[in-house]
């Protein structure tokens, strides 16, 4: 990712919610702590099944009066109206401003440029009255602007950005272990905590009652972990099967298909090792440890 390149993701969606009961609504929901979002700090955060599965996963950013929720576009709609499901009486207003704001991505060396800026990850700053704020997953993973799409070319012009491929982000968010495309097929198939929700800040233990939150804290108090998402790399050949072995033993499972892969990988039993080659079908492949592992 270079200093100056910025990302236009347009497959971001973003909802707004807002009202005067958002923040206990969205407290009684989520796997991280609503307290923490302020002006200053955003975060990363999830909505589960009542069984601890996963169903969602968006950035929260402080805007106004409430709060804008940075999701995959592809999950926009139903992630509305599962939120309008659980408002029932709330005094919460949701909006789905996917049509008037969008998404663009750039590097954590152009953001610590900023003025105001600080070197925390979920570090959120203005421009002018536009969020812009350090992944509160990862801070190698970046900033993201989110603003009004009438007002974003000229934006980036001032803020000396150059659009780049969007092909490229998402590389590299892949190489660094992080999932962000076609999150839909990790729904209901994967519990939360083993999407390393925890490691990328995106669960508080101490923020008490969400749904889900009584599998994932049994998951998590009783050392039950037995499986975590891990990128994938290609070495050769076609991946035509779901199901990763070494030697005759299998020890993952293809959830995401697309050009980044993504799997369900056992951790424990000695069976994972970064260092191995593994059988996926036709193809060789290995598994990508993370930094922030």
């Amino acid at each position: 990712m270079k200093k100056n390149d910025v990302y236009i993701l347009e497959d971001r969606g973003i909802l707004y919610l807002n009202g005067e009961d958002v923040k206990e609504f969205l407290q009684n929901l989520i796997t991280n702590n609503i307290e923490k979002v302020t002006d200053e700090i955003s975060c990363f955060a999830a909505l589960l099944t009542p069984q601890g599965k996963y169903l969602f996963d968006f950035l929260i950013v402080k805007h106004k009066t409430g709060y804008f929720l940075d999701c995959e576009k592809s999950n926009i709609d139903e992630l509305f109206k599962q939120l309008t499901l659980y408002k029932l009486r709330s005094k919460v207003e949701i909006l789905n401003l996917s049509n008037e704001f969008v998404v663009a991505g750039m590097s954590y060396e152009k953001f610590l440029t900023f003025e105001n800026s600080k070197d925390i990850e979920g570090y959120t700053i203005k421009y002018l009255e536009d969020p812009i704020f350090l992944d509160p997953r990862l801070k190698k993973l970046g900033a993201r602007l989110i603003i009004n799409l009438e007002k974003l070319y000229l934006s980036l012009k001032k803020l000396e950005l150059k659009t780049a491929k969007v092909e490229d982000y998402y590389n590299f968010s892949h190489n660094l272990g992080i999932s962000q495309i076609d999150n839909l097929n990790l729904q209901n198939k994967i519990f939360g905590i083993e999407c390393n929700f925890e490691e990328l800040n995106g669960i508080d233990f101490k923020k008490g009652c969400y749904v889900g939150q009584e599998n994932t804290a049994r998951i998590k108090l009783k050392n039950k972990l037995n499986k975590k998402l891990f990128a994938i790399k290609i070495i050769e050949g076609n991946i035509n099967s779901d199901e990763i072995f070494f030697e005759d033993k299998e020890i993952g499972k293809l959830l995401i298909k697309n050009k980044n892969p993504f799997a369900l990988v056992k951790i424990q039993n000695n069976l994972l090792n970064f260092e191995n080659i593994y059988q996926c079908g036709e193809a060789k492949v290995k598994i990508l440890k993370p930094d922030w592992l």
